[in-house]
């Protein structure tokens, strides 16, 4: 059983490759900011955080599943993930410039916000595929005594910059966060506990997924 996951995100295949799972990286191309302006007007109102990542995480593992398609691949299971971060009901994604990244920082250290990161499954297995979706969540306390210097430097590093809320727990910004609450995996990106349950609900077992030498 071969896991495809539909992201270029290190930490999510750091993760998976530390629970044993070696998967197929198909990155897709999904325009992220016209897919949630499309889905907020059909609605007609904001999207919710956890609307989001499931509207982004389904959009991406459709789109890998059409370039396998079209490439003739053979797929047993596509994972699609995205995540957002949010303070004080503002919904923050990657903010890709230093600028955007300080003032961040600068906003939610002492604070506690929510990581939401959704997932969308696909099992290709059958005679047609099956998707089926699940958002998780964690809530995430930053240190009081940060100083400017600290968050400049880590801007400098460029680190925060490609991430979800301007952090990671899984690197040079865990030395920043004093306390989670909830699946701390959900932060880095992508819940393990989750996506056991997906692919368990869709009639696989977990062990079938590992792959990885040492991990059998």
């Amino acid at each position: 059983m071969r896991l495809t996951l539909a992201s270029t995100s290190p930490a999510r295949l750091a993760l998976l490759r530390s629970s044993g799972i070696e998967p197929i990286v198909v990155p897709s191309s999904v325009d992220e900011e016209r897919a949630v302006d499309d889905a907020t007007r059909a609605a007609g109102a904001p999207l919710a955080p956890d609307e989001v990542v499931a509207l982004l995480a389904r959009a991406k593992a459709e789109a890998a599943l059409a370039v396998v398609r079209g490439r003739g691949d053979a797929v047993d299971l596509i994972l699609g993930g995205d995540s957002v971060f949010v303070l004080d009901g503002v919904v923050h994604g990657k903010p890709h410039t230093p600028e955007r990244a300080r003032e961040r920082w600068h906003a939610q250290r002492g604070r506690t916000g929510t990581l939401y990161s959704g997932h969308w499954l696909i099992d290709c297995t059958g005679a047609s595929p099956v998707g089926i979706g699940a958002v998780a969540s964690a809530e995430v306390s930053f240190a009081d005594d940060l100083d400017d210097a600290e968050i400049d430097a880590y801007v400098a590093s460029g680190e925060p910059l490609a991430v979800a809320g301007a952090f990671t727990i899984d690197s040079l910004g865990a030395a920043f966060i004093t306390r989670i609450e909830g699946d701390p995996s959900t932060v880095v990106g992508l819940s393990l506990p989750t996506l056991r349950r997906l692919v368990r609900t869709l009639g696989h077992d977990w062990h079938e997924l590992r792959n990885r030498r040492g991990a059998l």
